[in-house]
């Protein structure tokens, strides 16, 4: 089987793309004119030979296709126009509700129910999301991750399962560093937790690595529940405690590096994908690439090496 390839709409974040000087200015220009920002990606994913996008934060969020596009299927039709279609989408961003608020169930269920309907009616399958992150090491009093915390999380992600599925979309969670479902002990104890029939795994290499850990091995032990990955390299494991507050996720940025300059075994890694429910989709995650057609170009012929040649 031949899968198709796809990318995060975070690789075309980069100023750089876009003549900007700013990352704020991508922002301003893509709420101002979402027509030309959406045209210009699709433009750039039919260029790179890249078919697949999974939405997430703004710029590239449900919200402004919306505004660019008026509906889920208006925005499907200008996809396959190009030969393009929606992988997934990504939770994330302000707008986010928080897993860790008590009392605050109605409000997940609601807004995942609200992308699922999005997701559905654009032809895609699949709502990825993240477990809560972790505080800064050292601060008190403590939070621990624990079985306790876990089971809530489970609750939490059995209701949110559920709830989709009624839409014919599944609930995939993500390996995120700094995150509570980030060592491999994490993605072992949740993925234990959780009913396999409505909660799904969605594992990126370069922050398992990050956090010391074998993404090989953590994509072969957890394949059957592999609904879709993120093929993304890793320098290698972070060598301290980053704080964790709005900019850990730039501080994690020189740690990542492009597929094949890093530490993660490719070839063992296609091969674990090959026997999941996911082979069917190559997720290339390369953040804010200055020139994202040539990134996406050489993110594939990686995966696809790996992929003809697997461990």
């Amino acid at each position: 089987m031949t899968p198709r390839f796809a990318t995060d709409i975070i690789t075309f974040y980069h100023p750089d793309f876009w003549g900007l000087d700013s990352a704020d200015a991508v922002r301003d220009r893509a709420l101002t004119h979402p027509v030309a920002f959406w045209e210009r990606v699709m433009d750039a994913l039919a260029e790179s030979g890249v078919t697949g996008i999974e939405l997430t934060f703004a710029p590239g969020d449900i919200g402004s296709a919306l505004r660019a596009f008026g509906s889920p299927s208006a925005f499907r039709h200008e996809l396959a126009a190009r030969g393009l279609s929606v992988v997934s989408a990504f939770i994330a961003g302000s707008d986010a509700p928080d897993w860790r608020d008590d009392g605050s169930l109605p409000t997940i269920v609601a807004d995942a129910e609200r992308r699922a309907a999005f997701l559905a009616e654009a032809g895609a399958g699949l709502l990825v999301t993240g477990l809560p992150m972790r505080r800064t090491f050292g601060t008190r009093p403590p939070f621990f991750v624990d079985a306790a915390y876990m089971n809530r999380m489970a609750d939490v992600a059995h209701a949110v399962g559920e709830a989709v599925a009624r839409h014919g979309v599944r609930l995939a969670l993500h390996t995120e560093s700094n995150s509570t479902l980030w060592y491999e002990r994490d993605i072992d104890l949740f993925m234990a937790l959780t009913d396999p029939q409505y909660v799904w795994l969605c594992p990126d290499s370069c922050h398992i690595a990050l956090g010391g850990g074998d993404p090989v091995a953590v994509a072969r032990r957890h394949a059957p529940r592999i609904a879709l990955a993120h093929w993304k390299d890793a320098v290698g494991p972070l060598d301290e405690h980053l704080t964790i507050d709005e900019t850990v996720y730039a501080r994690q940025q020189p740690y990542m590096t492009e597929l094949g300059k890093g530490v993660v075994d490719w070839r063992g890694w296609a091969a674990a994908m090959s026997r999941t429910p996911g082979a069917d989709t190559v997720l290339i995650e390369l953040d804010m690439a200055p020139d994202p057609v040539a990134a996406l170009r050489a993110g594939t012929a990686v995966a696809q090496a790996s992929l003809a040649s697997p461990a």
